[in-house]
């Protein structure tokens, strides 16, 4: 499995979720003095959800640091594990006299 660019696919579409948020500020209510405090309420609701988004982006992109971490690890070991045998395979050929 070669998944190199799984983490920098996942950032590049980063930029147009941010880009697809529609902002909740509307020319109109920004006019209209009845809804000053909605108008301004939405940009706080537009910059809190922008910042929860970018939180879940950055777990998540973390998560995906610290499992190929954890893979890039278990193969090490699993390639340590598989020469250790042909090692102890070839001492064995050595002993026996099949081999010298």
């Amino acid at each position: 499995m070669n998944g190199s660019g799984c983490g920098k696919r996942s950032l590049q579409f980063l930029p147009f979720l941010l880009l697809s948020i529609p902002l909740l500020s509307d020319s109109a209510l920004a006019n209209d003095p009845k809804n000053e405090k909605k108008a301004s309420s939405g940009g706080s609701v537009a910059l809190k959800v922008v910042i929860v988004l970018l939180g879940v982006a950055a777990v998540v992109g973390f998560a995906v640091f610290l499992f190929r971490i954890w893979q890039k690890k278990k193969r090490e070991e699993q390639h340590a594990r598989l020469l250790k045998l042909f090692e102890d395979d070839d001492e064995l050929e050595v002993e026996l006299g099949i081999r010298d």
